[in-house]
């Protein structure tokens, strides 16, 4: 099992399925277009030479928010969910976050989320409050 970063489109593009179980909405151009952002990292799990599963990560400095990781996305393939490939992505991006001075790598989850909300908090992160936004 290794990971690693994927910046070439067509391995960006293998994503994009992946991606798509969490983004279901979302027209596959459009996800393969932000996967290119130039400050966003798309990083896949692999088990051999198949991708079992990414996660999306931007670095940021906001203001008076400390520096951090901001985790767009986690998804695991679903035949594959549960075979620690989730806990794997996350302990990568905690890895590589900290490698880059971020003091912590933060996320936003619907409320109606509970099992993802408790999968992050098994792993140790806390509820800090809300994300409160209106559509324009």
């Amino acid at each position: 099992m290794a990971t690693w970063e994927l910046t070439a489109e067509s391995d960006r593009r293998e994503a994009v399925p992946i991606l798509r179980q969490l983004w279901t909405d979302a027209d596959p151009e459009v996800v393969l277009a932000w996967t290119g952002e130039e400050e966003y990292h798309l990083f896949g799990r692999f088990d051999g030479d198949e991708l079992v599963g990414v996660a999306g990560v931007l670095v940021a400095d906001h203001l008076h928010h400390v520096r951090h990781a901001w985790l767009y996305d986690l998804v695991v393939d679903e035949p594959r969910r549960g075979e620690g490939h989730g806990s794997a992505l996350l302990a990568f991006v905690e890895e590589w976050a900290s490698e880059r001075d971020c003091d912590r790598v933060a996320l936003a989850s619907p409320l109606d989320r509970e099992a993802v909300h408790d999968y992050y908090e098994r792993r140790g992160y806390e509820r800090r409050g809300y994300v409160i936004e209106t559509e324009l």
